[in-house]
Formats: structure tokens, sequence, C-alpha cells
């Protein structure tokens, strides 16, 4: 039975769902999904999602290095040696770099090193420069002993051949870029950026650079939701401000789904468009309407669907409604059917800090609230920023945000928070 099905109370309180069981029911369905892959060089790698495990060629390093500036010894020269006390060992010479040193040490010698020189044959520890007295060109005291291994990193102590250097589902960062190059890895192949439809609805909606009539409010939805889904990673495509007549509604959400990847209409879920939202989702195709209405404050008329693979939202048309419902619902969906391991519904870093004042919440909903940070003598204080859902600039003040459960009434002043900070 679809939830197209659900009464038509389901918007009060008796018919609304989870958070957590919408988000399951729509993940479940999302799960298998992925766009196609490509392979590119790295250069255009920055921010992909890796779409296989990619296994280390050789080891890293492939000699063994030094990681100071100092003399290549044989560890058991130094034992002992102490500023009364020194060892002395004399210079056989210099190690250049990116030159395989042709000399070997034996008890009693030295060679001196850069950072990043080849450790010579019979050395197994590094002295730093700092821990030595040069007497001559030929003499060295050293006055700080070192044990086997200090200050050297051995042939694949940083990855051995054929272990996994990069997982499939990871996104791509600068320092990942960076292990594959050192690997001589030159391209990776990723999964293609997906797309994003963006409708926004209502005969009262205009675009945000025309003059503004009396009745009518500037569009800023889209611009909201295409920065989130962009900074995601995907490609978004515009559908532009859509008339509240069936025909033209419908029309441009088929072509949506059709078009892209994952289509996103605002004000659809409100009590004006709830029924055309509702019916164009079900209208395309199975399964059709997976959740309509959750137990959360603010975005509780949210609707989540599926057309064949398609994922379908119908989000509020507030601002911060239609943000709120984009963090819980959208965005662990955008970064699954991206290809991405998420680990989760976290997808935003996570800080500890102390809410300054009392925040009220009813019983059996889920509220998020909007919070400002503030750095204090004893680590971060959080000020409850405090709006209607309409106020979008309670989102432009906010770092982040924090959540009060289903089964507390509210928050004290004093009581440490998890807060979900914006980027």
């Amino acid at each position: 039975m679809s939830d197209s099905h659900l009464p038509k109370d389901m918007l009060g309180r008796s018919g609304l769902i989870k958070v957590s069981e919408a988000q399951a029911k729509i993940l479940k369905r999302v799960g298998t999904l992925r766009p196609p892959i490509e392979s590119i060089g790295l250069q255009a790698a920055l921010d992909r999602v890796c779409a296989h495990p990619v296994r280390a060629p050789e080891d890293l390093p492939t000699d063994n290095r030094s990681t100071m500036d100092g003399y290549a010894v044989v560890s058991a020269d130094t034992y002992g040696a102490s500023q009364s006390t020194p060892a002395y060992l004399e210079i056989a010479g210099e190690v250049q770099m990116g030159v395989a040193p042709t000399r070997s040490i034996h008890r009693g010698t030295c060679l001196k090193i850069p950072t990043g020189g080849i450790l010579p044959a019979g050395a197994d520890a590094v002295v730093m420069h700092e821990h030595t007295v040069e007497i001559d060109g030929s003499l060295i005291e050293v006055v700080r002993s070192v044990g086997a291994g200090s200050n050297v990193i051995t042939r694949g102590d940083d990855i051995r051949a054929g272990d996994e250097a990069m997982a499939s589902g990871k996104l791509l960062r600068p320092q990942d870029l960076g292990l594959l190059a050192g690997l001589g890895i030159t391209e990776v192949t990723v999964f293609k950026p997906i797309t994003v439809g963006i409708i926004s609805t209502g005969d009262e909606v205009v675009d945000y650079r025309d003059p503004l009539e009396p009745g009518k409010i500037r569009n800023i939805n889209s611009i909201l939701l295409a920065g989130a889904c962009s900074r995601l990673g995907a490609l978004v495509r515009d559908y532009g401000i859509v008339s509240d007549r069936e025909s033209v509604f419908f029309s441009t959400v088929e072509t949506a789904v059709s078009e892209t990847d994952l289509v996103l209409f605002s004000g659809g879920s409100s009590v004006g468009m709830r029924d055309l939202g509702t019916q164009a989702i079900e209208r395309l195709g199975d399964p059709g309407i997976l959740v309509h209405g959750v137990s959360l404050k603010p975005g509780k008329p949210v609707i989540i669907g599926l057309t064949g693979k398609t994922p379908v939202f119908g989000l509020p048309g507030h601002p911060v409604s239609a943000m709120v419902c984009f963090d819980l619902f959208v965005l662990p969906v955008v970064l699954s059917i991206s290809g991405r391991s998420t680990g989760g519904f976290e997808q935003r870093p996570v800080l500890t800090a102390t809410l300054m004042r009392n925040v009220n919440s009813a019983a059996g909903r889920l509220d998020l609230v909007r919070v400002r940070l503030v750095e204090g003598n004893e680590g971060l204080a959080a000020y409850p920023i405090l709006g209607k859902s309409g106020a979008i600039s309670t989102l432009s003040r906010a770092h982040g945000y924090f959540l009060i459960a289903e089964d507390n009434q509210g928050c004290a002043a004093g009581e440490t928070i998890e807060v979900h900070v914006y980027q």
C-alpha cells in the first residue's frame, strides 16, 4: 500500500512519521543507485568520488630515506653518547639529493645526509644535525644517542605495494591526490557528477533579479538549493519558476525527472500545492510517494517520492524549512547516489558547545535549532537564533544547528550540545 493512501489528516500529528524512518525509507530505495564512471587525470580529480578501489602499484617510499638533516650512522656507534661523553665518527662523504648513494658505511663512520636522502648501505639510523658538533671536515662529535630506525622512514612505511591506497566511494581531497601522485598513478576512475533538477513553484514567486511588485516574493529557494547541491559536487539544472497550474507544473516535473538524477521542487508541499505535488509524483510511476509529512520542526510537510530510479523531493516553500529538509533528507540521498561512502546520515562536522539559553520543544517531534557560535574562555558557546521559517536571515547568521530529539521537551541553558556546522 503506497503512502498516497494515508488518511487525509496525515499532516496532523497522528499521521506523521519520525525523521529517522523517513530517511531510512528513501535511502533503502536508492542505496544501490550509482552514476556512470569515467577515467580522468589527477589534475581534474579534486572533489570527485573514487569509483573503484585503488591499490598501490609499488612501495612508498621506494627506498629507506632520512626524515632529518644530519648524519647516517650505525646506531650502535652512538650508544651512551652525551654532551660529556660524545661519540666520535669519521665523515666518509655526503649523500646527494636525487642520487642513490654509492658509498656504504661501517662502524666508526658516517655520511652527511639531507632530509629525504636515501639511506646508504650499512646505516640504520640518522643523527640530527643539532645533536652533532663538526670538529673539522672529517670528524664529528655525536652528543645524543639514537636507536635503530631513528629519523628514518623505511621502504613501504608509508604504504606497501598491493595495499589499498584509495577506497571506492572516497571523496578525493588534495592529500589523496598527493598520495596517488606519489605512487606514480596518473589517472583515477571516478563517478560522473549527478544532475539535480530544481523547480520553484508558485504564481507569487518572481525572479530575484526582477522588480518586486505588491503581493510577490523573490525566488530565494532556487539559489539556496542550487548552492547546496553544488557544494556536494552535483551539477544543477534550473527549470525556473513554474505556475501553480496543473498542466504546467506536471509537465515541468515530468521533464525534470527524465533529464536529471534527482528532482527538487519547493512550494509544492504547502497546503495550496500539496495535492499537485503528490499527484505529480504518483503519475510519473512506481513506487511513487514514500513519505508525506514528518515529525519535524521546521519542515513537517516534506514530500519524498521515487519515480523509477529518480528521487523526487517536494520541499516547503519557506527557505529555512526547505534548507532543514535538504540537510536531513536530500543531502544523504545526493551523497548516496553520487557514490559517496557516507558512514550514516552525519555529513557535517560536529562541534561540542554549551547552550546559552533555554529552548523549549514539543514532545513527539524532532526540532532543529539554528545557533551562533562564540569562542569563550571555557570553550564554544551556542546562542540559539530563533525566528519564523520564512526568515532567511536566521540561516545566514547561523554557524550551524543542533537537534532536540522527539522524546525531549527542550534543552536547558548550560547543557552540552552537538552542533552540526554549516560549511
